[in-house]
């Protein structure tokens, strides 16, 4: 009798923990928000955490209930394989995949060829979740510290053969799309480093001035097609100054003109309160938040070089997006970007990939709280990943043989204390195959788990990135 007692008491703990704790997991969400670190891999993560902290593992998003693995490989490219990867040093740099085809597979749930944008491999529209989402009455958005126009925010919300039509793709978000946020960077009167453009004679000048120049004299900044680029050209571009642009993005046969915010000020404010039905940002920076900022007191270590107070933090654009897209009583799909933390590893820096790591991570903690405060982890979810990995980033002296039959090729990054640099080494300025990290945490993140597609001897389980796409249309129906 005291054993079929006990047996019985297991039993009901059991049942308590698989629909009692994980009652959120099984539930369908409200709310998705997708983070995505545009080149983050596995030591991108570890080492910002030994700057940070000294110590592993104290990321917000390390605590989620789902951690996984995921495969990032395109059509054309080189698919995972555990025993390769981990016996072959170089197998992981072959045919690696770009933001454009594995944004599209996040985005989508279908894999394409490099550069496409939510198409498939015959040129054929695919429906992203933000495209679904709309069907079924929810608000879409999108961030990004890099050009809103850029891979991974583009897939998203545009559809074109090729992600370097920055002109298409921005004129296709902006004036045919249905989303009701976004925000990135591609101003067009500003340098990459945030400062005004500057007249022939090198002056600074008033935006009149500056677009008065470049469109009489193109020479002084190369041509205007150039400068209107990121924006969707000049005609666009002054569809959004005169609150002109915009197509009917709630299907009530009105046209929905988008309202433009530029200075940081307006960032910060919608994070909070009332807003516009629709808002476009974009930031005073040619290209990304700080990432091409004044360096010249820059001496190596994060944050050496003073920030570029006049554009916003991932975490302000977020917030605001999530302010703006949250009126909504059927609820909103996002995707925020850390676009830069690419950027920077194609450049083997390992401080300013540090600072990228960093203000991602600022964001996650942020609309962390954000749900625990305005909302519920049974309503919300909250989905972390990279689209894939940049740089092969890993511990001084991997890839040296002792002997013929060692191959522990991969060394783990040194860490040499909180504040401090960690111990690198680079050994590629492009992007890898290898997996990435997943985490999950919320309403309905438990399928993530049910979609396992192999184990790694190394990183364990591990799902694919069209996974991603094809869970989160699941959890729209």
């Amino acid at each position: 009798m005291k054993l079929l007692l006990k047996q019985f008491s297991l039993l009901l703990f059991v049942i308590f923990v698989f629909t009692g704790c994980s009652k959120q997991e099984n539930t369908k969400p409200k709310n998705i928000i997708i983070f995505i670190g545009d080149g983050m891999g596995y030591n991108h993560v570890d080492a910002t955490s030994y700057y940070e902290y000294g110590e592993l593992g104290l990321q917000v998003y390390e605590s989620f209930p789902i951690k996984l693995g995921m495969s990032t490989f395109m059509v054309g490219g080189e698919v995972y394989k555990p025993d390769s990867a981990w016996t072959n040093f170089k197998y992981i740099l072959k045919k690696p995949t770009d933001s454009a085809a594995s944004g599209t597979a996040l985005a989508t749930g279908t894999k394409t060829y490099k550069a496409r944008l939510s198409v498939d491999t015959l040129g054929n529209i695919l429906q992203t979740v933000l495209d679904f989402a709309e069907t079924i009455g929810k608000s879409t958005g999108v961030v990004t510290t890099v050009p809103f126009s850029n891979a991974t925010p583009a897939a998203f919300v545009a559809h074109n053969a090729s992600r370097y039509q920055y002109k298409e793709i921005a004129k296709e978000m902006i004036m045919d799309s249905k989303v009701d946020v976004i925000m990135g960077g591609g101003h067009p009167f500003y340098n990459p480093d945030g400062t005004p453009i500057k007249s022939i004679n090198e002056r600074f000048v008033g935006e009149k001035e500056a677009y008065d120049m470049v469109v009489g004299d193109s020479s002084a900044l190369k041509n205007e097609e150039k400068i209107f680029n990121y924006v969707g050209g000049k005609n666009t571009w002054d569809a959004l100054k005169n609150g002109e642009a915009g197509s009917d993005a709630d299907n009530d046969g009105i046209n929905d003109p988008w309202q433009l915010i530029e200075n940081r000020e307006m960032f910060q404010k919608y994070a909070k309160g009332e807003t516009p039905k629709r808002v476009i940002g974009i930031f005073k920076s040619g290209q990304s938040t700080q990432v091409e900022r004044d360096d010249s007191l820059d001496d190596g270590m994060p944050f050496s070089a003073p920030l570029n107070d006049q554009v916003p933090t991932l975490t302000e654009m977020t917030l605001s997006t999530i302010n703006i897209l949250s009126k909504n009583p059927n609820g909103f799909v996002m995707m925020s970007e850390g676009g830069a933390i690419d950027w920077v590893a194609h450049h083997n820096q390992l401080h300013r990939t540090i600072e990228e790591q960093i203000d991602f991570n600022k964001a996650i903690e942020a609309t962390c709280k954000w749900v625990e405060e305005n909302s519920s982890w049974d309503e919300t979810l909250i989905i972390v990943t990279a689209d894939h990995e940049t740089g092969y980033l890993l511990g001084p002296g991997s890839n040296v043989k002792v002997n013929d039959s060692d191959v522990d090729l991969w060394k783990p990054i040194g860490n040499n204390g909180k504040g401090k640099l960690p111990s690198v080494e680079w050994f590629s300025k492009d992007h890898t195959n290898s997996l990435v990290p997943f985490y999950a945490k919320g309403a309905g993140s438990i399928l993530f788990q049910e979609s396992i597609k192999g184990n790694d001897d190394v990183k364990g389980s591990y799902i694919d990135n069209t996974d991603v796409g094809n869970v989160v249309k699941l959890l729209l129906k």
